[in-house]
């Protein structure tokens, strides 16, 4: 790692309408090729459509506990030992879960065609918030796969 490197992390500010650093990541992980205004009009008006859709809660709280919901807590992880490739459980730090959810549900909501990004995106949001959806299914699908390589658990070291 170079001398002069510093974590992005820090640097990173709050978006302008929320003033939250979540929401400024996730904006960020949504941008393609260096975009930032039109991902952030897409996350806004996905926002505005989750107001609609859920009234007695702000659209910033929606979106951090759907967040919170699709964050995993173990995963499997491939480990050669003697010849043989095992999937391995192993947690999930703190960084890679909130990574891991983004992840999911922009794959969920750039899947779909056929209307705006916004209105998927939303959709996605809002299924997240009451633990149902695409992206829960591949949470729970990868809860799954670590339940059933428990018994390789002594191969994590």
């Amino acid at each position: 790692m170079p001398r002069k490197y510093q974590s992005t992390e820090r640097f990173l500010k709050p978006d302008p309408r929320f003033n939250s650093r979540l929401v400024s990541k996730f904006i960020n992980c949504l941008m393609l090729d260096g975009k930032k205004s039109v991902a952030q009009q897409v996350f806004y008006d996905a926002m505005d459509m989750v107001e609609q859709k859920i009234k007695d809660r702000s659209p910033d709280e929606v979106f951090a506990t759907a967040v919170n919901n699709l964050k995993p807590v173990i995963e499997v992880r491939s480990k050669r030992v003697g010849g043989a490739t095992y999937q391995v459980p192993i947690e999930v730090k703190r960084t890679r879960q909130q990574s891991l959810a983004f992840r999911w549900i922009l794959e969920v909501a750039r899947k779909k065609k056929g209307r705006p990004t916004s209105h998927f995106l939303a959709e996605e949001i809002v299924a997240a918030f009451n633990k149902e959806g695409a992206a829960m299914t591949i949470r729970e699908n990868t809860h799954k796969m670590a339940d059933a390589n428990k018994m390789n658990a002594h191969f994590a070291w």
